[in-house]
C-alpha cells in the first residue's frame, strides 16, 4: 500500500491532469511510440528518438528526419512513421502560429492538407493586424458536395481572437477549382459583415483534391478586402 501511495505519477496521468505542455520531450515521444523494444524500455528509445530530432531538426527536412530516425536501433518503419506522422500533424495544426502572410501562396501551405477531404471543409483564417496567423479553424463540414456558411459562425472565433482581418478556405472534393455561384455569393456576404465588424476579408481560397487553388484575389475577383 505505501509503494503505490508513494508511485510517482505516470506520464499519461500527468497529461491529464496538467496538460500535455507539462511533459518532457522525451515522454511525449515515449507517449506517441506507444512501446519499446525487447532489448530498449520505451522510455529509454524516446530518449535516443529525441537526441536524433535535436541533431535533425535544423534544416534536414523530413528525409533528413526519416534518415536519422531509421538509424536508431528498435525504429522500424512502422515506429518511424508514427513519429514523422506526429511531427507532420505538429506542424500542421500547430506551427502556423503567428506566422505572416501576405498571399494566397502563403496560406496554402497551412490549409493543403484539407484539401483532399471527402466533404467540403470551410476555414477561416485569424490574422491580427501584422497579418500574422492567429488561428485556423474549421468553421463547418458539408453534406456531401455543399456546406451551408453564415457570418455568425465564421467571425464568432475572430472576434475572440481580437483579429484585425481573416482569410476563407474551402475544399472542392469534386476536384473543381472554379468558384461557383454559391461561392461568389458568400464571399460577397462574408466581405459585407466584416465590413461592419472591422474585420477584413482578404481573400477566399478553393482547394482541389488534385492540387493547387483557386484565389479570388489572385483572379482579380473582389473580396472587400
Amino acid at each position: 500500500m505505501e509503494q503505490t501511495k508513494n508511485r510517482k505519477p505516470d506520464a499519461r496521468e500527468r497529461m491529464r491532469s496538467r496538460g500535455a505542455g507539462h511533459l518532457s520531450d522525451r515522454e511525449l515521444v515515449a507517449l506517441t511510440l506507444g512501446t519499446g523494444t525487447r532489448e530498449l524500455p520505451v522510455l529509454d528509445l524516446a530518449e535516443r528518438v529525441v537526441k536524433a530530432l535535436d541533431g535533425s531538426g535544423s534544416g534536414g527536412g523530413e528525409l533528413g528526419t526519416r534518415s536519422a530516425l531509421a538509424s536508431i536501433t528498435g525504429m522500424g518503419d512502422s515506429k518511424t512513421a508514427v513519429v514523422l506522422a506526429a511531427l507532420e500533424l505538429g506542424r500542421r495544426y500547430s506551427g502556423a502560429a503567428l506566422r505572416r502572410v501576405s498571399s494566397a501562396k502563403d496560406v496554402f501551405p497551412l490549409v493543403a492538407h484539407f484539401a483532399d477531404r471527402k466533404q467540403e471543409h470551410f476555414l477561416c483564417v485569424s490574422l491580427n493586424g501584422a497579418h500574422e496567423v492567429l488561428a485556423i479553424r474549421v468553421v463547418s463540414v458539408g453534406i456531401l458536395n455543399r456546406t451551408i456558411v453564415h457570418p455568425r459562425e465564421v467571425f464568432a472565433d475572430p472576434l475572440s481572437d481580437r483579429a484585425a482581418a481573416v482569410i476563407v478556405c474551402h475544399n472542392h472534393p469534386s476536384g473543381q477549382l472554379e468558384p461557383s455561384e454559391e461561392d461568389r455569393n458568400i464571399t460577397a456576404r462574408l466581405a459585407e459583415a466584416g465590413s461592419i465588424l472591422g474585420i477584413a476579408l482578404l481573400d477566399h481560397l478553393i482547394l482541389s483534391p488534385r492540387g493547387g487553388y483557386f484565389s479570388f484575389v489572385e483572379s482579380g475577383l473582389a473580396v472587400g478586402g
